[in-house]
């Protein structure tokens, strides 16, 4: 079972054609087919690129590996790579540990366990993730935000890890960076605010610069460390691009330019490799600088331009047959592979259209759409030769499918429509699916809008929304929990405005550490004191908290605590409700 899952999962490859491995590396894998799945004219060679440390959705790594060597025979569907979570074509979600059941010293009682020290230091439970940063540098209403290198009231330290071949400011490849380190510097224009006395004696040194922006930069968050493997920058339509972002595009236009070169070098020679076979010792009728009747030799071919090949005429026609499905392939295979080029260029520096999670929303708006749209032919009794005709449309003509929907009877079309009612169910595989224009295709059959999107109207006013929002059906899945994301530290930090107790949980850098429950188990422990530092100064006690922290400053450890925030706010509550109530102090 593990096999066919893994097979079947698209995380492997898998050979489309059986052959003889002619190369392999870390990135590519070439196959020489075998002579009898070869058709006319074709090179002969399937070439299966790897997808290498690719970002997955969930941060994890997608990395696949070869699992064949040079000179390997493959059969069809032989798993010609591993992909995550697999290991020899089979699925792999976990590690052989050797273990024993028994007590020991009360470390692993009920549901701990107790580890050797090589689980760590053999990385058997260690994956690798990788975590997408961004930063945005907007027009604001004071003026434009800037990337540099010249932050405000930061070391030269702090700018170590910047990048200054290119544009000063963003983080160079191959950093180690961790929690706080600055990945991108950027400045935002402030208003003129009340100076503090440290940013006046900063103007009066530097002059106007130092107190009119502030650091905005993006760093890494809190409990994060690894290291940069790319840097992107984009740039808004219409907006010229500076210099780190033209030398990242140029370098990744010439790598992908490179290997679809490498990809043509490899297709052709393989072509004029069976041309080769097919041609030597047979009779030409003619061609350049050749005679009627001459042999064709190994010599003569390699004297040859291959350009000049096309332009022999064999005695036989197979021959003559085979040199025309050859070139034609060949400009095909160009002209797929100038496609691509040109499509990888666009993205590079246009951006995707779509998200591939906005993709998955408009198929199944398209889905939902189609299901509506076959249920209304039903309920108005439409003949069964016009509900035929329409999942032909869906399924062997925008799907790409070949279902035989004229072997199915009139009874069992009817009943296929009726399953359809709610939505015609879609599979698209991570790495090949639905393309753009299909799911337009889509979109137009069910009279739903291509773009996927809608007017939308506000529910309290009746006024419409001024944009068309995207609508549409969301597969949707929870479940990462890594000790990693969640261990967090705080000393001071942030508090609430109302409250004046700490904020609450990691994404806001809060504190929050006792509730109801807690409280009633020192209460019950009868630890008074430890109580009452938790709910002053370690809380909402603002002046208790204040003096605390200069008294630890000062190596001073007593603790005075004083009235928190909350019965503040208690009494302001009682008054609300027209209770006149006051705090009498001796």
């Amino acid at each position: 079972m593990e096999r066919n899952v893994a097979r079947d999962s698209g995380v492997c490859v898998v050979a489309r054609r059986g052959g003889v491995i002619d190369s392999v590396d870390a990135s590519r894998i070439v196959v020489r087919v075998n002579d009898d799945e070869v058709e006319t004219g074709e090179a002969g060679v399937d070439i299966y690129n790897l997808t290498k440390y690719t970002r997955s959705n969930q941060n994890t790594c997608i990395n696949q590996r070869p699992l064949v060597s040079k000179g390997d025979q493959v059969a069809k569907f032989d798993i010609l790579a591993d992909g995550p979570s697999t290991d020899m074509g089979e699925l792999a979600l976990g590690q052989n540990m050797r273990v024993a059941f028994m007590p020991w010293n009360g470390f692993n009682f009920e549901d701990s366990i107790c580890l050797s020290e090589r689980v760590v230091q053999e990385d058997r439970f260690t994956t690798i993730h990788i975590q997408e940063l961004t930063c945005v540098a907007r027009d604001t209403k004071l003026g434009p935000e800037e990337i540099t290198s010249d932050i405000p009231n930061v070391g030269e330290a702090a700018l170590n890890k910047l990048d200054e071949a290119g544009i000063a400011g963003i983080v160079y490849v191959g950093a180690e960076v961790g929690a706080g380190d600055i990945l991108v510097g950027k400045v935002t224009p402030k208003g003129e605010t009340q100076l503090t006395p440290e940013e006046k004696l900063l103007r009066a040194i530097f002059g106007e610069k130092a107190s009119d922006v502030k650091d905005t930069s993006l760093r890494v968050p809190t409990g994060t460390k690894g290291t940069v493997i790319d840097v992107q920058v984009f740039t808004r339509d219409g907006v010229e691009r500076d210099s780190r972002a033209l030398a990242i595009e140029k370098s990744q236009l010439d790598e992908i330019r490179k290997d679809l070169n490498e990809e043509f070098r490899i297709v052709e020679g393989a072509t004029f490799e069976r041309l080769r076979q097919a041609l030597v010792g047979q009779v030409a009728e003619g061609g350049p600088a050749v005679k009627k009747g001459a042999v064709i030799t190994d010599e003569y071919l390699n004297g040859l331009e291959r350009g000049q090949w096309f332009k022999l005429r064999m005695a036989e026609d197979a021959h003559n047959e085979q040199l025309e499905k050859a070139q034609a392939y060949l400009s095909d295979r160009r002209q797929l592979l100038d496609d691509k080029f040109e499509d990888k260029k666009r993205k590079l520096q246009q951006g995707d259209d779509l998200a591939p999670g906005i993709l998955e929303t408009h198929l199944g708006l398209a889905a939902k759409g189609l299901g509506e749209k076959i249920n209304v032919m039903i309920e108005e009794q439409r003949k069964v030769a016009e509900l035929r005709g329409f999942l032909h449309e869906i399924y062997n003509e925008i799907g790409g499918r070949q279902e035989k929907l004229d072997d199915l009877s009139d009874q069992e079309i009817l009943d296929l429509a009726k399953n359809l009612r709610g939505g015609v169910p879609m599979a698209t595989p991570v790495f090949d699916g639905a393309k753009e224009r299909e799911i337009k295709a889509m979109l137009k059959l069910a009279d739903l809008p291509e773009s996927g999107q809608m007017r939308l109207y506000d529910g309290r006013t009746g006024n419409a929304f001024e944009r068309t929002t995207t609508v549409g059906y969301m597969y949707m899945l929870k479940l990462n929990h890594l000790v990693d994301d969640k261990m967090h530290a705080r000393s001071t930090g942030s508090y609430s405005l109302v409250t004046q107790q700490p904020l609450g949980g990691k994404a806001q850098f809060g504190g929050q550490r006792f509730g109801e429950m807690e409280v009633w188990a020192l209460e019950a422990y009868g630890a008074a004191y430890t109580l009452q530092e938790m709910l002053t100064v370690k809380s909402d006690d603002v002046n208790g908290r204040t003096k605390m922290y200069k008294n630890i400053v000062d190596g001073d450890h007593r603790m005075e605590a004083g009235m928190p925030e909350s019965f503040n706010v208690l009494i302001k509550e009682i008054r609300s409700l027209g209770i006149d109530i006051e705090l009498e102090t001796e």
